[in-house]
């Protein structure tokens, strides 16, 4: 077919970039003790368009009366968590109005009575995040960030808050590290640490004017790093934290272990340690007997992790696997009321559905039969209910009911903040069939109007990871943008994708360049024989392992007219040492592998347009590799220098994601802008605010 001009946006808010970002976002659920209250956190644009704002909203768990808002603040609320009494606590960097000038003060525990207006009960130099409360009394544990050399004392020389000022005055940000990790996703670690706190929630009504109630207790008072990004909770009477914990190994490695807290005095006693093991996602039975947890496998250069649920005894006689042998990819285990259940929602086919499993059986009951994928589960107090967020590949995360005694069950959807954006075409299924017999299959998003009288532009986007599927909506990857402006948009999950066995996972194991990509192509021709889909008019993407994939895909084949790769690893050699955790992929990425798999050493077999994307605050992938590629691309071409057909969208400030509104904005007005270039033959427009 001849190349036509891209098509006009479809009317709906996905034909708007600047609508889409101001669509409210959805996520998280708490559920009070006695089931009657049901609260989530939705992000909105702010005035200025600049970022997104959250805010509380509660949801009426039986489904009557309208979603209604909780807290309206000039910063982000956040980590809701309601107490035995019904007061909900979260964390909150709004000023205090009984504190004013506060503007930049850092995220305080906030408590909001089932009657009355919300109130600061605690600050901390450092801040506070992911607070826990006790199912009896009124315990609290609290995350908060500290400098190692300061005490428990909340004023004088030695702490936390002296310590701080005398960096700031002298204008101090150096860190001296120790070991192994200094940076994590996007901020650079140190020199403060994550210690964990505990206090009491006080029983009476405070004195008017009281400010910082909470007394705290440091259960952590030399953590190093040992609880960065920590996986805890709390026994029901608030006695002991059940928490993760980093245990370093020689040579830069480690893994992380279970341990209990006495939240009286900080005395720990190791629950499980397994140095082939990893746990995370805990829960403590209401019972108080154990803890569930996920434990991941300790991966080789052949051998990929497995996921496992396991039952953890708390008093210290052993680690059993619930359902043995079975994966539960990306779970959170939740407790039913009676410790007999668990619920937890992980990768199936394509989705996430929710499952019920008998502790003591190992019997597993899937409880949702659509194609949707679950998080945030929040059993009701008679276990009757599963309360979710529910999202899909076309669906936005919206607070869904569940009934938890029955199989393959559809969600009952609950009157939520916003309803759902009208699509601009329809999803389906594409299934093929790989060259060693493994089934293959792929979400496909189609414009309304495509047909074989007029068939749609193909873009290919491969996803990140690489351990996970295409099964939930994504704000940061959408598909309905592309929809909207007439292209079809394919989503498989290839080789290493989650959600179909261990053994498919394997496949790609150590061999990125091969069934990850051979299963892309061969699905990629099996959606092509579709007629409403332009063989000649395709692209790829991917973000991140998607983008390792798109440079391979660039270095191996020319049938594509486009290529954009996001944050993507470009030189294995060079990534492995400068990604956050080198010790994580130096078990699969060994110089044997590097040699293999290696997208660098195919920069001279690029003829394919490449549109380069890396923001400067990504630690995951380092931006060298983004620059790396960028030199590649420009070090091969030969031709006329005003003539280079790759563009390179540099963004110093963004990590790994693109997290601020316009440069979102911006991001899919390059991206858009480079495929009618290469797709269209349009020529290039370059958005107004990079000119």
């Amino acid at each position: 077919m001849a190349d036509t001009p891209p098509a006009e946006p479809t009317a709906t808010p996905f034909a708007d970039l600047d609508a889409f970002a101001a669509l409210p976002r959805l996520s998280g659920l708490a559920l009070s003790a006695d089931g009657t209250r049901l609260v989530t956190t939705v992000a909105t644009l702010t005035p200025d368009a600049t970022r997104w704002r959250a805010a509380l909203w509660e949801v009426d768990p039986a489904g009557r009366r309208a979603a209604r808002r909780l807290t309206r603040s000039a910063a982000a609320d956040s980590s809701p968590v309601f107490a035995p009494d019904g007061t909900l606590l979260f964390t909150s960097a709004r000023p205090d109005p009984e504190a004013p000038g506060e503007e930049d003060a850092p995220a305080a525990l906030w408590a909001l009575p089932a009657a009355g207006e919300a109130r600061v009960v605690g600050t901390r130099p450092g801040g506070f995040s992911a607070p826990l409360v006790a199912r009896t009394g009124g315990r609290v544990v609290v995350t908060s960030a500290t400098l190692p050399g300061a005490d428990a004392a909340e004023d004088g020389p030695t702490s936390d808050a002296a310590r701080r000022a005398a960096r700031r005055e002298r204008k101090v940000t150096a860190v001296l590290h120790a070991r192994v990790p200094v940076r994590y996703w996007d901020h650079d670690l140190g020199p403060d640490e994550p210690r964990f706190l505990a206090a009491d929630l006080p029983g009476d009504e405070p004195a008017a004017g009281a400010r910082d109630l909470l007394t705290w207790t440091d259960l952590t008072p030399a953590p190093g790093l040992r609880h960065l990004e920590a996986s805890a909770a709390l026994t029901p009477d608030g006695s002991e934290l059940v928490a993760t914990e980093v245990v370093a190994h020689p040579r830069g490695d480690q893994h992380v272990r279970l341990v209990a807290i006495s939240t009286a005095d900080g005395s720990r006693r190791v629950l499980a340690d397994d140095p082939e093991r990893e746990f995370g996602a805990v829960a403590v039975s209401p019972d108080g007997r154990h803890a569930a947890a996920i434990a991941e496998s300790r991966s080789t250069p052949r051998r990929p992790p497995t996921v496992r649920l396991v039952l953890v005894a708390l008093d210290g006689s052993g680690v059993r696997e619930v359902v043995p042998g079975r994966e539960f990819w990306h779970a959170a285990p939740q407790w039913g009321p009676g410790s007999d259940e668990l619920f937890l929602a992980a990768d199936e086919h394509g989705a996430a559905p929710v499952f019920r499993v008998d502790v003591a059986t190992g019997q597993v009951v899937r409880l949702t039969g659509d194609r949707g994928a679950y998080s945030s589960l929040q059993v009701s107090p008679d276990g009757a209910y599963v309360y979710a967020v529910r999202s899909a590949v076309d669906a936005p995360p919206a607070v869904v009911r569940l009934d938890a005694r029955t199989a393959d069950g559809l969600p009952h959807p609950l009157p939520g903040p916003a309803p759902a954006p009208a699509l601009p075409g329809t999803l389906t299924e594409v299934t093929t069939t790989a060259a060693d017999g493994s089934a293959l299959r792929a979400w496909l998003a189609l414009p309304a109007a495509a047909s074989a009288a007029d068939p749609a532009p193909l873009l290919l986007w491969v996803h990140g990871g690489p351990l996970g599927s295409w099964n939930a909506w994504s704000w940061r990857w959408n598909p309905w943008l592309a929809v909207a402006r007439g292209y079809a948009v394919l989503l498989p999950d290839p080789g290493l994708s989650t959600g179909y066995g261990a053994q498919f996972l394997a496949r790609g194991w150590g061999a990125w360049g091969a069934e990850p990509y051979t299963d892309l192509m061969a699905v990629t021709d099996a959606a092509l024989e579709r007629e409403d889909l332009d063989a000649t008019r395709t692209a790829a993407m991917g973000g991140s392992f998607g983008g390792y994939v798109a440079n391979w895909i660039a270095g191996h084949t020319d049938r594509f007219r486009a290529i954009v790769t996001h944050a993507s690893l470009w030189s294995l050699s060079g990534f492995g040492a400068t990604t956050d955790a080198p010790w994580y992929w130096s078990r699969e990425v060994t110089p044997a592998m590097v040699a293999a798999n290696d997208p660098s050493a195919h920069a001279a077999s690029i003829t394919t347009p490449v549109l380069v994307i890396h923001g400067d605050r990504d630690f995951r992938v380092p931006i060298g590799e983004g620059l790396a590629l960028w030199w590649a691309l420009n070090e091969h071409w030969d031709g006329d220098p005003e003539e280079l057909p790759h563009r390179f969208l540099y963004l110093p400030d963004e990590n790994h994601w693109v997290l601020t509104p316009q440069h979102a904005i911006l991001w899919y007005e390059t991206v858009f802008a480079f495929l009618a270039a290469h797709v269209h033959g349009a020529g290039f427009h370059v958005p107004d605010l990079l000119r």
